[in-house]
């Protein structure tokens, strides 16, 4: 018996410094996916924003549409990181969560219904997808009051941005929001 203590106080460190690389790598690619995903949503928003000054929120609706899309794409092929939006209530049939990405939106709006601000919500870590290990991390995108022109309720989206949206996207889920609400998520993966 005084044996086997005697291996398992041995047998500690040496666990705790195999696990350490680990820690450090994913520590890592935490800090390597806050910096991609935070890369786009600014840029999207000035994009909107100019775009909402031309010709209105009905002329922006090609940047969500077309632009976003072509944004996170580009970002995708700099950065090795595949990147694109999601969301519980999508307008975007592209949009639509996988398993893991439903899980995580969920968990993202238990944590703000318990008073976590959305703005900080995020999830990171390294999961086994078709056999090969892949690190995943998610960023909630809150509503923008600019958002609300398309996003919002009823009586804040105007009846040409109504019109226009159930030209282009017939079975449209993303509305109804208010300011500050989870409207998705930015979501990012690499194989590792």
């Amino acid at each position: 018996m005084k044996t086997f203590n005697f291996i398992r106080i041995l047998a500690l460190p040496v666990i705790a410094l195999a696990a350490a690389p680990a820690f450090s790598d994913e520590a890592k690619l935490l800090e390597e996916a806050r910096g991609v995903s935070s890369a786009i949503p600014p840029k999207l928003l000035n994009v909107l924003d100019e775009e909402i000054k031309k010709g209105g929120p009905e002329g922006a609706i090609g940047v969500c549409r077309d632009k976003a899309p072509a944004m996170a794409k580009a970002a995708s092929e700099k950065s090795g990181w595949a990147i694109r939006r999601v969301s519980l209530k999508n307008r975007n049939p592209k949009a639509v969560p996988d398993a893991w990405e439903e899980a995580v939106l969920k968990e993202f709006d238990k944590r703000a219904a318990a008073g976590e601000k959305p703005t900080g919500l995020e999830k990171g870590e390294v999961v086994t997808m078709d056999g090969k290990k892949v690190y995943r991390y998610m960023k909630a995108l809150p509503t923008q009051d600019l958002c609300l022109n398309c996003h919002g309720t009823p009586d804040r989206i105007s009846p040409a941005v109504q019109a226009k949206l159930k030209e282009l996207y017939p079975a449209d889920k993303a509305v109804g929001y208010h300011a500050a609400e989870i409207r998705g998520a930015i979501t990012i993966k690499k194989p590792l």
